[in-house]
């Protein structure tokens, strides 16, 4: 994997090309309700199969054990007729009590094959999600960043727990569906096999319950996907709010904040509403149609027994029975909203699995192996838009153990040039080499290890100071940690924490100045030890003190290492071997520092500007010294 020592957010670039608009969540998985149930029944259950295949003994045991658990429910109104036809009415007692004694039987039957299948089915179920939930975390991880940059943090959670736990309702209850499903197909055969007149007087009412589904699905359909949209949007909202809570709190934002999560909770709330409206339309209409198929076997299978034409233990079997055929339709009535939401849900996570990787390793791609750490570009041409370059005809190149400096404007496009080098993005025209292998000709994990990256806005996880240290070489030793910690200068501050280097540190490392995060991000740099380093305005967020910390650290940092270092403070890279400078996306000027101040161009007036700021700062600073009190 990328040794990214910092995962910040100081992807630069020019940000105008980039997504505005956070909340839509859809700007890149998204299409319309009917492009989507267009597919719902011919893939998405065909992916289900696919990701069950491996446990195909599971479930033909848990099948075998519906069958049972259905042929058990089945027989109970047989046995009944049989008590009262062939028992009860002839006054056979050995027949009643071998009816009585089979009834026990097919109800510890009807226990164990229900146990049965759901073990099995919930094991099935847990290890089916658990594989999708693999598969979606590695394919995030490789996803190129343009999907990171354009793809709210919270749409993804979304995907990765709702729209999962959705699958894992339906899964479950997937047996139940299959159960219902041979129910109702036993019933029938066993209504026509007992009396055909009966059966299909019980049977005529479904005509009208299949044409009200006929109605009903469509609208269902379009709600549930609505209320399931309207859900993740909310989270997405959420996320955005709590990450952003510092920023919030600053500007008083709060009741704005609270307004417009009101109304997204209220679409929500609306949209689950209709949904749940729809799902409870059906239940009724079943009862109504339970009620009037009684009726009409009670009228007719009562004149029928009146007249001889069957006996009073096959009507009570087809009261039963016929009460029993409406017991699964109501069970796939409830079903139904559980499926619709999981088929939407899984639909969106198969759309994020289906998502073609843009940046992968080529057939046959060799690993790089050791580099002395020579970087060149040539004439790179790079946007995030490809209609709109950001990047044109960029070409440098840093020889092995040179500290070659980025400087320009604020978008003049340095990150995402430094973004290229890692192979982040995939540039459009030209192209980066490292030691003359092109980047593209050799593999995304070998770039990693021989290249390393340290960014503006430093990211700790909550783990230890040790782990955060070591996040990307495992192997490290505590010694080696404290070691690269002492040579930076963060060790002192480090044992000053309650555990010392066994301080768990908070979300982001919260409870660590930002300079003491960024002098960490540099301890981990130091004990990855890669052969090339990009610097992305490593010390933007540290004071002047801890800049010349870092600064005599770096100096040990970057020896015999190649570097390229971004940095507003032009103070921190007069002494860089090569300077380029970008602006508007093309390499304006190059040379050292001397160079460029003596040409007059554009790096002199950013130094000029530098270096006037610096002294009217100091200045102002001085008068405010020597100004004489003023008495109260």
């Amino acid at each position: 994997m990328f040794k990214l020592f910092n995962f910040g957010s100081s992807s630069s670039g020019n940000k105008r090309d980039r997504p505005a608009n956070a909340e839509e969540e859809h700007s890149t998985l998204h299409e319309s309700d009917e492009e989507m149930f267009a597919q719902l029944d011919s893939t998405v259950f065909k992916r289900f199969l696919f990701y069950a295949s491996p446990y195909k003994k599971a479930m033909v045991i848990a099948t075998l054990a519906v069958i049972g658990f259905t042929l058990a429910n089945l027989s109970i109104p047989l046995l009944i007729k049989f008590a009262i036809d062939g028992a009860i009415q002839n006054g056979d007692t050995n027949l009643l009590a071998t009816v009585a004694i089979s009834l026990v039987a097919v109800a510890f039957l009807y226990w164990l094959t229900h146990m049965l299948q759901n073990i099995l089915i919930t094991r099935v179920a847990l290890t089916v999600l658990y594989d999708i939930r693999a598969d979606m975390f590695l394919q995030l991880q490789r996803l190129a960043m343009s999907f990171s940059d354009k793809t709210p943090i919270g749409a993804l959670m979304a995907r990765m727990f709702g729209d999962v736990g959705a699958l894992q309702e339906m899964l479950e209850a997937s047996i139940e569906i299959i159960g219902d499903f041979l129910t109702l197909i036993g019933i029938v055969v066993i209504l026509f096999i007992l009396d055909v007149q009966l059966a299909a007087v019980s049977l005529a009412i479904l005509p009208m319950l299949i044409f009200v589904r006929l109605v009903w699905q469509p609208i269902a359909r379009r709600a549930f996907l609505r209320m399931r949209r309207n859900s993740s949007v909310v989270g997405v909202y959420l996320d955005q709010n709590v990450t952003g809570i510092r920023v919030i709190q600053a500007l008083n934002r709060h009741r704005e904040n609270h307004n417009v999560m009101r109304g997204k909770v209220r679409d929500f709330f609306v949209s689950a509403m209709r949904a749940a409206r729809l799902g409870g339309v059906m239940m009724p209409t079943v009862e109504i149609m339970t009620g009037i198929a009684l009726g009409l076997v009670l009228i007719v299978g009562g004149n029928r027994v009146l007249s001889g034409a069957i006996e009073v233990g096959t009507m009570v079997a087809f009261l039963l029975y016929v009460q029993r055929f409406f017991e699964p339709i109501r069970s796939l009535t409830m079903h139904y909203a559980m499926l619709q939401r999981a088929v939407a849900s899984g639909h969106r996570i198969f759309e994020l699995l289906d998502i073609p990787l843009e940046i992968q390793d080529k057939p046959g791609a060799k690993a790089i192996g050791a580099v002395e750490g020579r970087v060149e570009f040539n004439d790179v041409s790079f946007g995030y838009n490809p209609d709109r370059p950001i990047l044109r005809n960029i070409t440098f190149s840093a020889d092995p153990g040179q500290t070659v400096a980025l400087v320009g404007p604020t978008g003049s496009g340095k990150t995402s040039i430094t973004a290229l080098a890692h192979r982040f993005y995939e540039v459009q025209e030209g192209s980066i080499t490292i030691d003359g292998h092109d980047i593209r000709d050799v593999t995304q994990e070998s770039i990693g290890e021989v290249m390393g990256m340290v960014l503006q806005e430093p990211f700790l996880f909550s783990q230890s100071v040790l782990e955060n240290v070591r996040y990307n070489t495992s192997y490290a030793t505590r010694d080696e940690i404290v070691q690269a910690c002492m040579i930076i200068g963060a060790h002192d501050f480090v044992m000053e924490l309650e555990d010392g280097y066994d301080t768990i540190l908070e979300q982001r490392g919260s409870n660590l100045s930002v300079g003491q995060r960024q002098l960490l991000s540099f301890a981990r740099a130091l004990v990855s030890d890669p052969k090339i380093l990009v610097l992305d305005e490593a010390t933007a967020n540290i004071d002047s003190y801890t800049e010349r910390v870092v600064q005599d650290a770096l100096k040990k940092l970057l020896q015999g290492r190649t570097a390229l270092v971004i940095a507003h403070r032009l103070s921190t890279i007069r002494n860089a071997d090569q300077i380029v400078v970008i602006q508007d996306g093309e390499i304006d000027e190059v040379g050292t520092h001397e160079k460029l101040v003596s040409n007059g161009g554009l790096y002199s007036q950013l130094w000029q500007t530098n270096y006037t700021s610096f002294d009217d700062i100091a200045g102002n600073a001085d008068e405010i010294m020597a100004a004489p009190a003023v008495s109260t």
